[in-house]
Formats: structure tokens, sequence, C-alpha cells
């Protein structure tokens, strides 16, 4: 069973509806014991990073998404909240990664947010995604993003400087794009992730 968390974040359902089209068997749920005894759990969402840590905080779900031991895959805002610290409202997040969320800063023209599809470049230490992934093109929609550093396994790049598209450590995966939202190659990042055992 592949426990998705509810926590009051918009964009929820694209995740749901996408794991109905592989046929795996999941709830949205926000119950601890339920998550906890999932196989797996997906960390999804799209909302600002204060309003949604202090929901996390107040309901008791940051001290339960760390502690968790089985495979963990963030989405795009959950991705980012699994990192120490963001700008978007000097927040602290659950700091599973050490890596600090920033705003991006508009240069030659970028739009901000970034909105549409940018490639994942793959990195010599990804042991978890499908290499055909290397340079493929995935859906963004986000105007933060996660600084690159020792638990980054691809980067892409935009507004001039190069992140972590996606991060990896221990029993926790992250994607900053939608793969829900990204065609044949996102469907593929999920199979891998739900095919991981850790």
């Amino acid at each position: 069973m592949i426990a998705v968390i509810d926590y009051n974040a918009g964009n929820i359902r694209s995740v749901l509806y996408a794991l109905e089209r592989i046929g795996v068997e999941h709830v949205l749920t926000s119950d601890h014991d339920v998550i906890r005894a999932a196989d797996k759990v997906i960390f999804p969402g799209v909302g600002a990073a204060e309003s949604t840590m202090k929901h996390l905080n107040e309901t008791g779900l940051t001290e339960l998404i760390r502690s968790l031991k089985q495979p963990v895959f963030g989405i795009c805002v959950g991705m980012q909240l699994l990192c120490s610290h963001s700008e978007e409202g000097d927040v602290p997040c659950i700091g599973v990664f050490p890596e600090r969320v920033k705003r991006f800063r508009p240069v030659n023209g970028d739009k901000v947010p970034h909105m549409g599809w940018n490639n994942v470049k793959l990195s010599a230490n990804n042991n978890w995604v499908s290499k055909e992934v290397d340079n493929d093109f995935c859906y963004y929609v986000h105007s933060y993003y996660v600084e690159t550093g020792a638990d980054t396994v691809a980067t892409t790049e935009y507004c001039g400087v190069e992140y972590a598209a996606m991060l990896q450590k221990d029993n926790f995966y992250a994607a900053q794009f939608h793969p829900e939202k990204s065609a044949a190659v996102g469907e593929q990042i999920i199979r891998d992730f739900l095919a991981v055992d850790n």
C-alpha cells in the first residue's frame, strides 16, 4: 500500500490519478498510523512553505515524516519541505536533506515562477532512476529551487542557476518537477521509486 500524505496542500489529485494509471493500491491520508504502516510514502503538493510547515508542525506530521523508515518520495513543494530551510517565509523545514531552498532571481528575461519543460541531467551518484531518463524533459512549476549538494542525484538549470532536480538520501527520494505531469518519463520515475527497496 502506498500512502499519499494529505497535508492541506494543493494539486495532490494529479498524483493520485498517476498512481491509478499505474494500477498501484494507494490511499490519501493524514493518519499517522496508516502512514507509518505503508510500504511506501509519497509527500507531494503545491503551496507556500511557511503556512505548510505551520500545518505540518501543528499536526505532528513534521516529526512523523522525519522518522519514517520506508521509502518516501517528496514531489515539488514536498521536496523543498524535506530540506533544511526555505527562503519562502524564512522558515525551518523538516531537515531530512541539509540543502537550502532559495528564490529564483530572474536574469535575461526569465520568468518566475518557472513553468514548463526542462531537462533532468542525472548525476554520477544516481542509483535509482532509470538511465534512459537522463537529459529527458519533465514539467516544472516553481519559484524556489533547492541548491545542489551531496544528496543531488539530478540537476537542471534556470535563471542561470544549476540546481537540484532530484535528491536522494537514505530512504528519502525527491523531485522538484512533477513526475505525475511529465508523460512517459514521469511515469517511469514514479515506477522507479515504487521499485526501490530500502
